[in-house]
């Protein structure tokens, strides 16, 4: 059988079921290139061949280290622990399947061929064994590299010029999630044409490589030509977490696209902008998640799931699953709000911000709206008001029942609009049906 790849971003393929002549294969080419997808495709530089498969038809789900440790304190016994209480706390049953190890893995310098070396003292087993001990627990693994000359901290262990070497080792160990952080590049730095050209090489390596890797870029904007080449991309810089002294709901400054540590609602502003280019196997990333005792009352928390949940990110714990409460299970297991989350519709935008107070809306695949009401307001409650000829897109009756997501509850059948008072950097999640 003779294959042309489907391009998930176009929707194309052709397929021969027994050898052409190779007149009659020219012809069938002909056809296709005067497609209108074809030509945009090719447009882009990435060729009917270069979209990875679709491995993330939803947003990734899972926990990664950095926000809560840092570099420093990660150890391979760390991780082995926090994937016993993954399962324990049944995060892994509710979808959150990836356990992606962050920066401090890696030991200071590239091996004599200028492979990846793991930290000797640190993770004493290897990566592989992580890998594992990961899959032997109905896991996926995922690891943090940098495609530069060095670390974020400075340490020269990029994979620039070694990007095949890398490759095979991520190969070699079974992981099933690069993160490709784009830190340091030396001694120039780096450019856009460079960045394009990195990254696209990498992508190429990874999807040559034989293995299923879901491919994460971190480099701190959007870009056009991510859809093309990889299944999650950050929009923004570092969210604020535990290891940044603190996350912060809202510093009350306007969102800024170069700030080093972000506020929840800057980097949903900033995430917000892109929302026509997720879906389909491409989601926008605005970070891992800083729900557990990193700075954010109960109520922050709850609006920042839900912020994540409708903007259809990636759900990438960044919390201890060893310490975890009662409360924090209550928001980061909702079922409803996870279920939000991976519908694949559409990334959920804003579709109003009025003083204080915000509303957002997804549409979801069988017909419902999820809404959410926040107040940004830290002192007062304020009245949040959704109404139906600000974001509905059926047609005819204005009724819908609503339920309350967090509360569980349903809140009975509204006419016209639904208003609720919402406490201070609190939220409704609500979802909305047809009667």
């Amino acid at each position: 059988m003779y294959e042309v790849p489907i391009h998930p971003r176009v929707g194309l393929g052709v397929r021969f079921n027994r050898p052409m002549h190779l007149s009659k294969m020219m012809h069938s080419f002909v056809i296709l290139l005067r497609l209108p997808a074809v030509w945009a495709c090719l447009a882009t530089g990435g060729g009917l061949h270069s979209a990875p498969p679709p491995l993330a038809p939803a947003p990734p789900m899972g926990w990664n280290s950095w926000n809560w440790h840092g570099k420093k304190p990660l150890t391979e016994q760390l991780v082995l622990e926090s994937i016993d209480a993954m399962v324990a706390h049944g995060l892994r049953d509710a979808g959150y399947t990836y356990i992606v190890v962050d920066g401090g893995w890696r030991d200071s310098r590239l091996g004599t061929r200028g492979e990846l070396v793991p930290n000797p003292v640190k993770f004493p087993r290897g990566i592989k064994h992580l890998a594992d001990y990961a899959h032997a627990r109905g896991f996926k693994f995922g690891l943090h590299t940098v495609p530069g000359t060095h670390d974020c901290g400075g340490d020269p262990v990029g994979g620039f010029g070694r990007e095949e070497i890398h490759v095979r080792q991520l190969v070699e160990w079974g992981v099933d999630l690069v993160k490709l952080d784009r830190c340091q590049f030396k001694p120039d730095g780096w450019d856009e044409p460079k960045v394009e050209q990195v990254y696209r090489r990498w992508a190429r390596l990874l999807a040559e490589s034989g293995r299923k890797i879901v491919f994460s870029i971190s480099a701190y904007q959007y870009r056009p030509w991510y859809p093309e080449i990889c299944h999650m991309a950050r929009t923004t810089y570092d969210i604020r977490s535990r290891i940044h002294g603190g996350a912060v709901f809202d510093d009350g400054t306007p969102a800024d696209p170069k700030a080093n540590f972000i506020s929840i609602v800057n980097i949903a502003e900033l995430n917000n902008r892109w929302a026509d280019h997720a879906g389909r196997g491409f989601w926008n990333d605005p970070d891992m998640l800083v729900t557990g005792d990193q700075g954010l009352t109960l109520d922050e928390q709850k609006s920042h799931f839900a912020l994540w949940c409708i903007m259809s990110s990636p759900l990438m714990l960044g919390n201890d699953p060893r310490v975890i409460t009662a409360e924090e299970k209550a928001i980061i297991l909702n079922p409803e709000a996870i279920a939000i989350n991976q519908d694949p519709t559409e990334q959920g935008r804003r579709i109003e911000s009025k003083g204080s107070t915000e509303v957002w809306r997804k549409q979801l695949r069988d017909g419902r709206v999820a809404i959410l009401l926040i107040n940004r307001d830290k002192i007062a409650s304020q009245p949040v008001t959704f109404s139906w000829k600000d974001g509905s897109s059926r047609q005819g009756s204005s009724t819908w029942q609503v339920r309350d997501v967090f509360g569980r509850v349903d809140l009975g059948t509204f006419d016209s609009a639904i208003t609720r008072q919402t406490p201070p950097h609190g939220c409704w999640l609500l979802l909305l049906s047809p009667p």
